[in-house]
């Protein structure tokens, strides 16, 4: 490290748990971020503040005047602009040591699998159940640790999975078939911290991964109720008969 990222990391590298060669750790690690919107956005800026080295920023929108409220990437001057341009710039000024890639497209199949193999830590900051059970099932088979956040009206939930490891369930023990699609703020609206509460702790469970301290939400869901901010928690347990990890 420079002198410049000694001083910009100071306030971390002063942290037992971190220190320097936990800094040259989050350096040098890899985050693959599904979705630039609310969950995204928050996580995006946090990892990037943090010094994480490399992310990588799928989704396949613009930015639209009503995503604004919630989604903090973005700015009124970027509205019609590519949702991942837009995150890539803000990343590129709050921190230019961080490298981002951004992609326009929704990442599934065999380009799903390249990214997940390549990457130390997944977010998952989708909003359909379909994009979700992809990527779970692309980290079970890479054995990817993923952090996965969702938030909706004034609730918020996050959960961390980390295949082959700890025993840990996958989202698929979680949830047990796609069925409906999942409500979506946009048919039933979110109030804009709930947001950036749930990215952040997803950003703060990818730090934790990254860092190897802590005790992380593996095999643990966190819930939130904004309306009377309580918190609540289920411990998960693997299935040993999940169609996608009861074979691990």
């Amino acid at each position: 490290m420079n002198d410049n990222q000694l001083l910009r990391y100071s306030r971390q590298i002063m942290l037992p748990l971190c220190d320097i060669s936990g800094q040259q750790k989050l350096l040098a690690a890899r985050a693959l971020i599904i979705g630039a919107g609310g969950l995204g956005s928050p996580a995006a800026l946090y990892l990037a503040a943090a010094g994480l080295g490399s992310i990588t920023i799928y989704d396949d929108d613009v930015v639209d005047l009503s995503n604004l409220q919630r989604q903090i990437a973005h700015h009124t001057p970027d509205i019609g602009m590519d949702k991942v341009i837009s995150t890539q710039q803000t990343l590129n000024r709050l921190n230019p040591d961080v490298t981002v890639y951004a992609i326009k497209q929704r990442l599934m199949g065999e380009q799903l699998e390249k990214e997940v193999e390549k990457a130390d830590v997944v977010l998952d900051c989708s909003d359909n159940f379909s994009t979700r059970f992809a990527i779970n099932k692309a980290c079970v088979g890479h054995q990817t640790a993923l952090v996965s956040g969702a938030a909706i009206r004034f609730e918020g939930q996050v959960a961390v999975f980390t295949p082959g490891q700890n025993n840990s369930p996958c989202y698929n023990c979680l949830y047990q078939s796609e069925g409906e699609e999942l409500q979506n703020c946009a048919t039933h609206g979110v109030i804009a911290p709930i947001t950036g509460i749930v990215g952040s702790i997803q950003a703060l469970e990818a730090l934790k991964l990254v860092l190897g301290v802590g005790e992380t939400l593996t095999g643990r869901l966190l819930l939130l109720d904004g309306l009377t901010m309580a918190w609540s928690g289920l411990t998960l347990k693997r299935n040993p008969n999940c169609p996608t990890c009861g074979d691990l």
